[in-house]
Order: structure tokens, then sequence, then C-alpha cells
């Protein structure tokens, strides 16, 4: 079986604001072609850029990713951990997780199963 193309589904990242301080970036979609990558990095600049210091990415209803989409995973998780600030993932699917424990990113980014426990992992 292929992969779909970037086509076949659309891509959203929705932004949210939930209770201690946190914003939510909800990813629906494949994560494969310029566009789609394009709104789920431009949503995770803007927390950067409006200091949102506590950053909860769900990927639950992302089905494909590839390597430019990991690419924006890790900028995150950098530009966060350079600030000192919190981000978590949640929602991983066995296709998303296959990738993040091949790349050892599972390793060293905050995953939680469901939402409410990764809200609960924030501090303050």
């Amino acid at each position: 079986m292929t992969a779909p193309t970037a086509h076949m589904t659309a891509t959203t990242a929705s932004v949210s604001h939930l209770e201690k301080g946190v914003t939510l970036i909800k990813v629906h979609g494949h994560l494969l072609g310029d566009e789609e990558i394009a709104a789920f990095k431009n949503a995770v600049t803007a927390c950067i850029a409006e200091n949102r210091s506590k950053l909860l990415i769900d990927l639950g209803g992302v089905d494909y990713m590839n390597s430019t989409a990991i690419g924006v995973l890790v900028s995150a998780f950098t530009s966060y951990t350079r600030r000192h600030w919190q981000l978590k993932y949640c929602g991983i699917n066995n296709a998303v997780n296959t990738i993040l424990t091949i790349t050892k990113l599972n390793l060293i980014f905050d995953i939680a199963e469901k939402r409410a426990d990764a809200l609960a992992k924030f501090a303050g």
C-alpha cells in the first residue's frame, strides 16, 4: 500500500487555548506537501511569536508525515527548549509513533497518549 498523496485529504492545524495557559495545536490530515506542512509550521511560529510558553501539539488526526514535517516537530522542540518553555505532544497514532521510534525522537519528546494526560503534565 502506498502513502496517499497530499491532495487526498485536507490538512488543518487549528489553534485553541486550554486551561493552565496551554495553547493547543490540533493537526488533522497528511503532513506530506509543502502547503500542508506550512499550515502546521505557521501555527507553531505564531505561538512562539505570541510568547505562548505552554504548547500542546495533538497529532491524533495525522495519518502520515514526511521528513519535512518531522523537521517542524524538531524545530518546535528546539525553539521551546531553548526558551525554557514547555512543549508536549499527544494523540500519536501507530504510524506516527513508528516514525518517532525509528528516529528516536520518542526518547526526547514529552509524549502523552491522551490530551488530558498531557495537560496534567504542564507545570504552573
